[in-house]
């Protein structure tokens, strides 16, 4: 029986038959009708309560509640309101151009001309440009930048990758083990979606503590269990194998390790590992039976003197069977290095000994996701396959390229120098990549105060930096750190003159806060 028929049937008990009853009833059922739409409306399909859990327990410190805060207090400053400070400066997450990293031009009038084929005509752009960008879009269906691409990316340019891997190493490559993706986090996330097989235990991935959020931001999505092992802040952040053997000892009982993280140079910490230290990981991830995960996107970015960087696939090679036939993916992306093209999202993944059967498994996942954006690849190509020496765009190149690298080189220095010399704060030698990682004195007073605000006591402190000076950086906390220490992770990429105001800014307010929490 509908509500109509009840509320008719009840009305006329009560108030007897006739027209007025009729329509007293259909008022009330229409009431009734909208109350329960509207209700209905209300409860949401879809609640915190049973959506995925594992979207509720991923963080990703480096776009945190720190860098809300900013974008809040920006937005406060435009409307004119009164603060100890003009602008805010973000140097929370390595975006090159966002802190006035200037473009290189060949490769922006190579992405130019694919993405506006009439510029090839253009007197303005050098042949070596044109040549790039002809080569880009004659492997375009349509010559059109437009299209879908195959899935791994444009078979071209995923043979420029493989020659490139090539010079680079002194041993050959198979463009078959190449697949272009949009930005290296891409590459890493759908290669480790692989791996999450569980028999009787959770998948475990060994990933370095400091590490980038990515890794636990992922494993907290997929429900992986990280094994964190420490990376040694005293012999400025080096991966001791004890290390390793010490954190894959105590997580077997609990997972099954299946995948060693290593990224070289270190974000957030800076440092490049030795030959000997990378011989030391491979020998270790074999007798363990773990695959290597290399993510080497700051390959380019090497500052010390000294430092050098070795590829885990050149090392691998070197080394002779049995280790040159493990399984290990490699990771490179347009993002960092010289380039700094975050928005463009290109990148590659290299997979060397993998199983023919799994690359077919991995090559239908990739397919689902149609194929990497095709800027993105035509930026790859521009990294892979850049000018040489003799061609018109050659100079102009190197002198970009020697510039951007050697402004980064100063101000990585800088940045430690100046940390160095401030009271209650130690910073190692930033021997690469594009941040620094020093490590602060939090006095008892407010790390208490910090606790009793349910925070921790770097976010506190990050906190604080952020309303007093309108520098925001992101707490030790959001990317790991031994229990009793903390740290902040900021970025060397804001151009010289701003960055020697931010670091003194912030030792000037290091040293205030040691004061007022004494």
């Amino acid at each position: 029986m509908s509500r109509l028929q009840l509320s008719y049937g009840f009305s006329r008990r009560v108030f007897g038959a006739g027209d007025e009853v009729r329509q007293l009833a259909v008022f009330h059922y229409r009431y009734l009708h909208r109350s329960c739409v509207a209700m209905a409306a209300e409860q949401k399909m879809i609640t915190l309560e049973n959506m995925n859990p594992n979207i509720k327990t991923m963080e990703y410190a480096v776009r945190g509640p720190i860098v809300t805060r900013a974008s809040e207090i920006e937005k406060e400053l435009e409307q004119g309101k009164t603060k100890p400070f003009k602008e805010v400066i973000k140097a929370n997450i390595g975006d090159c151009h966002a802190m006035g990293q200037p473009p290189i031009s060949f490769l922006r009038q190579v992405v130019a001309m694919c993405a506006y084929p009439q510029l090839l005509e253009d007197n303005k752009f050098d042949e070596t440009a044109k040549v790039r960008a002809r080569r880009v879009l004659d492997s375009c269906r349509g010559h059109s930048v437009g299209s879908y691409s195959d899935s791994p990316g444009i078979e071209i340019i995923r043979k420029d990758v493989a020659a490139y891997i090539q010079r680079r190493d002194g041993h050959p490559a198979n463009y078959l083990d190449i697949m272009l993706c949009a930005g290296a986090s891409e590459g890493i996330r759908n290669s480790m979606k692989l791996f999450n097989y569980r028999e009787n235990k959770v998948p475990g991935v060994m990933i370095p503590i400091p590490q980038y959020p990515l890794y636990t931001a992922t494993l907290a999505e997929y429900n992986m269990n990280p094994i964190k092992y420490y990376l040694d802040e005293d012999n400025n952040w080096a991966l001791n194998v004890s290390e390793l053997k010490r954190s894959i000892d105590e997580a077997r009982p609990s997972c099954d390790p299946r995948i060693i993280v290593v990224i070289n140079p270190g974000n957030p910490t800076g440092q490049v590992l030795t030959r000997q230290n990378i011989e030391e990981v491979i020998k270790f991830a074999f007798s363990e039976r773990l695959v290597i995960f290399a993510d080497e996107v700051y390959q380019d970015n090497v500052y010390a003197d000294g430092s050098q960087f070795f590829s885990f696939r050149k090392v691998l090679m070197d080394l002779g069977e049995p280790y040159s036939k493990m399984e290990l993916g490699s990771f490179m992306s347009t993002s960092k290095g010289y380039m700094g093209e975050c928005g463009l999202r290109g990148g590659y993944a290299e997979w060397i000994n993998l199983d023919p059967d799994v690359r077919a498994m991995l090559n239908k996942s990739i397919s689902a996701k149609l194929c990497p954006t095709v800027l993105g690849q035509a930026a790859t190509e521009c990294v892979v396959n850049p000018p040489q020496p003799g061609e018109p765009s050659y100079d102009k190149f190197k002198k970009e390229k020697d510039s951007v690298l050697t402004s980064l080189k100063e101000r990585a220095k800088m940045v430690a120098d100046t940390f160095n010399k401030t009271e209650g704060m130690k910073c190692n030698i930033v021997q690469g990549a594009m941040y620094a990682f020093p490590q602060i004195t939090i006095p008892e007073k407010a790390i208490a105060k910090a606790k009793s605000m349910n925070v921790a006591p770097d976010m506190f402190w990050a906190k604080q930096l952020l309303d007093t000076t309108g520098i925001c950086v992101v707490p030790g906390s959001g990317f790991g750190q031994r229990p009793g220490t903390y740290h902040f992770r900021t970025t060397i990429l804001p151009q010289t003159d701003k960055l020697r105001l931010m670091a003194n800014r912030l030792a000037e307010f290091h040293s205030d806060f040691l004061k007022e929490y004494k």
